[in-house]
């Protein structure tokens, strides 16, 4: 064979090599050998020896030239020393091409195509090197293929940097040094055979990334800005990205170790604010606490009922405990105990619509616990302790499935949905669904979507929607139930996740918070629910992003939201002025004992009356680790109590202190409104008074938030109302909701607002007690106020 830098002179052959020795003998020769090699040449454009039974429909393509601008072949088989050109076509055919190339004697390429500009050879000629394994065949020689292929040969020129025709306004910015070690951007995907600028980039700035590019042909990035200068990485000669991308032979995609970046130079996909001062709120210490509590409940007394591990926590406790407000300054008066039977240890709850708002507690760590249902009668009222207590007993009052890590919601009828859950001490799944009380002829309810998606679904998201039906929201899915039957509905598209990750999860134990949007007087738009944070299997990243959707539209989307920080077992607080408190959780990690880290000591006020994308703003910080098993509720005058963290973990304390945090609205200096009521119980679509004794009815809201009980990210009860109201001199008429879709019956704090500044609340209850939960259950240890 000629050299490669002289034609004139011979360079060995196939599997044969010319051998010179410096001032020493010659080597014998092991065979029969010429003196004088001479070189074969052809001039036919194709093989002296064309091989025979070729797949259907392939055929020889031509000597080609590779590598004068990069392999025109990128997959590369194993080396063969038993090649053919049959033997190379159908390891190409077996791994979905068509394009076989032979080069070497002994290398087999495949592709779909011919790239960077691949030509054919001067002449057929420059293929004469024998196959290795058949001596009668060509396959190539240096830098030369043997081509074949399935059709006609498609051939790409050499790739560039793609600057023009770019998805939304992404801008090339360079070749920039990428570090296996300490990656410039946070998130990979891999896109083995369709990488592209435009499938990267769309996809970094559909969750809100600014900076990304893609390297090593199948390789994508997204990050942020600030990640370059936080990484050291700099911008290198063009040259060195020099990997055709996977999905596109005509575009570069980087190289090793190096990226081709891309900056979003357009409207910023995010801005999140920053405030200091009273308008980033503040914690304060409330008062230490008597309980790690796993669930807490304002109730319609004036006081926090907070429900803990019984029987596998701390020896000394009864397992609840009410919290007094007005006594704060007085330890023993604050805490008043209480008790409960078995453990409710990951149990649901919520405020029954009942005429003094009992509260019910649902399901169980294990055995008879698990088909708990407890009741509390709240008595007593600020400064004043109260006498009642928890009721249960399972023998009488108890679920048809024992259920840990269920969800609970009040239905359009006054009934109370009990969904999903385990059988207790990590046991196995309990996928279905049933009603409290059990109606006559009434039954669990299979559902296949929970079934399917165990164990990652535990305490679904569940909304009465205004249009009918029922919301849930469960792993990484969401449907629309029928209200009556229970059978799916609508399907609704699968929950967005990390950008590098479509697995992420939003419910136990990938567990995220969610709510409701607020609903406004007439009540025509929409409604919107709103997930935020969560995290990935396999490293457990926590997400970094709000998603949202609006359940009753015709194909609905989901929203994605940049969230400042990454959060998983995090808290949501709905709060009177209509905006939204994020809070509590870590960064890494899932809900479970010792399983999160990197706690997230910030909040982030969410206003959806500003544009998306602009929504967040970064507020003051804490420094009590809130991680598994924390909660967060509206209190009457506006604050929000956060509580708990029980992370069985030495590196962060089991967490007794309660805390406050308190919005802007409430340092402001302005003072609050104030009014009075007479009438505490409505009716839907009925009006009804209040006088303004403090404040300017001028600038007036009025607003309605659904009790809640907070436990494991979920505000089970959570309803945020804005309704229509009017108003003549200080006496204003507030027209209650029209009906149990909009608003499920319950209880709700009233509040004004003057300004930003909301009033101390007063509780109403909407709706009444249309299941006549009143008069349940009908035993003598459990006492019932009627209806």
């Amino acid at each position: 064979m000629p050299c490669n830098g002289n034609s004139s002179e011979y360079c060995g052959g196939s599997n044969r090599l010319d051998v010179y020795s410096f001032g020493g003998a010659n080597p014998s020769a092991s065979a029969s050998s010429s003196s004088s090699p001479s070189m074969t040449t052809k001039s036919s454009a194709k093989p002296s020896n064309t091989p025979t039974g070729l797949p259907s429909g392939w055929s020889y393509a031509g000597c080609y030239i590779d590598n004068a601008q990069g392999r025109i072949l990128s997959n590369q088989q194993p080396d063969n020393s038993a090649l053919t050109v049959e033997s190379c076509i159908q390891a190409c055919i077996g791994a979905g091409y068509t394009v076989a190339g032979m080069e070497y004697s002994t290398q087999c390429f495949c592709d779909k195509y011919v790239k960077n500009g691949g030509t054919l050879a001067p002449a057929d000629t420059d293929c004469n090197m024998a196959c290795s394994g058949n001596s009668g065949e060509e396959c190539g020689g240096p830098n030369r293929v043997s081509l074949y292929s399935k059709g006609t040969v498609q051939t790409y020129q050499a790739p560039a940097a793609q600057t023009s025709g770019l998805p939304g306004s992404w801008t090339y910015k360079g070749c920039l040094l990428d570090n296996a070690e300490m990656r410039t951007f946070p998130y990979q995907i891999i896109f083995p055979n369709n990488n592209t600028a435009t499938n990267c980039l769309s996809l970094c700035s559909q969750y809100g990334y600014n900076a990304g590019g893609m390297e090593y042909s199948n390789e994508c990035y997204c990050g942020d800005v600030a990640n370059i200068a936080a990484a050291g990485a700099t911008i290198q000669p063009e040259s060195d990205c020099n990997s055709v991308c996977s999905g596109d032979p005509t575009v570069v995609c980087g190289g090793g170790d190096r990226i081709s970046y891309y900056q979003w130079t357009g409207t910023p996909l995010y801005t999140w604010k920053f405030p200091t001062g009273n308008a980033a709120g503040e914690y304060v210490f409330l008062i230490g606490g008597v309980v790690i509590p796993l669930i807490t409940n304002a109730g319609v007394n004036g006081k926090v009922t907070f429900l803990e591990k019984y029987g596998t926590g701390a020896p000394n406790t009864t397992g609840a405990y009410e919290l007094d407000l007005s006594e704060i300054n007085n330890f023993t008066a604050a805490w008043r105990p209480m008790h409960v039977k078995t453990d409710i240890f990951c149990s649901a709850g919520l405020t029954l619509p009942d005429k003094v708002g009992r509260q019910i507690n649902i399901g169980g760590w294990a055995n008879g616990a698990t088909y708990g249902v407890r009741l509390y009668w709240p008595d007593g009222s600020p400064g004043v302790p109260g006498v009642n207590d928890w009721q249960e007993n399972y023998d009488e009052v108890k679920l048809q499935a024992g259920r840990w890590y269920p969800s609970a919601m009040t239905l359009t009828n006054g009934s109370i949905l009990v969904v999903g859950g385990e059988e207790g001490s990590n046991g196995a799944p309990v996928p279905s669904l049933e009603v409290l009380p059990k109606p006559v002829g009434g039954s669990v309810v299979y559902c296949d979507f929970l079934d399917r998606t165990d164990p990652y679904n535990l305490y679904p998201f569940l909304a009465v929607l205004p249009s009918g039906g029922v919301f849930i929201a469960y792993y990484n899915e969401a449907r629309v139930l029928d209200e009556s039957t229970f059978a799916t509905a609508k399907t609704l598209p699968n929950i967005p996740g990390a950008v590098n990750d479509f697995l992420g999860g939003r419910t136990y134990p990938f567990e995220g918070t969610t709510v409701l949007m607020p609903q406004h007087a007439p009540y025509s738009d929409p409604l919107t629910v709103m997930i935020c944070g969560g995290s990935i299997p396999g490293p457990e990243i926590a997400l970094d992003n709000c998603v949202s959707i609006q359940p009753e539209v015709g194909n609905p989307k989901w929203t994605i939201e940049r969230m400042p920080s990454k959060r998983v077992i995090s808290c949501i607080a709905a709060l009177p002025d209509g905006t939204y408190l994020i809070l509590n959780g870590g960064q890494q990690g899932r809900a479970g004992f010792g399983l999160a880290t990197q706690p997230n000591l910030n909040a982030v006020l969410y206003d959806p009356s500003q544009p998306v994308g602009s929504r967040m703003s970064v507020m003051a910080n804490t420094t009590v680790a809130r991680l598994y098993h924390s909660e967060a509720i509206l209190l009457q005058d506006g604050r929000v109590l956060v509580s708990g963290s029980d992370p069985e973990d030495t590196r962060f304390p089991q967490e007794y202190r309660v805390e406050v945090f308190r919005p802007p609205y409430l340092l402001s200096g302005l003072p609050r409104p104030a009014y009075t009521i007479q009438n505490k119980d409505w009716a839907y679509g009925q009006s009804y008074q209040i006088v303004v004794t403090q404040g300017s009815t001028a600038n007036l809201r009025v607003s309605l938030m659904g009790a809640v009980a907070s436990t494991h990210g979920n505000s089970m009860g959570q309803r945020t109302i804005f309704p229509a109201f009017s108003c003549n001199g200080n006496t204003c008429t507030i027209t209650a909701p029209p009906n149990a879709h909009t608003s499920p019956p319950g209880w709700h704090q009233l509040f004004i607002l003057d300004g930003p500044t909301p009033s101390l609340s007063t509780w109403v209850r909407i709706g009444g007690d249309p299941a006549e939960l009143g008069n349940w259950p009908q035993f003598p240890d459990f006492n019932v106020p009627g209806v």
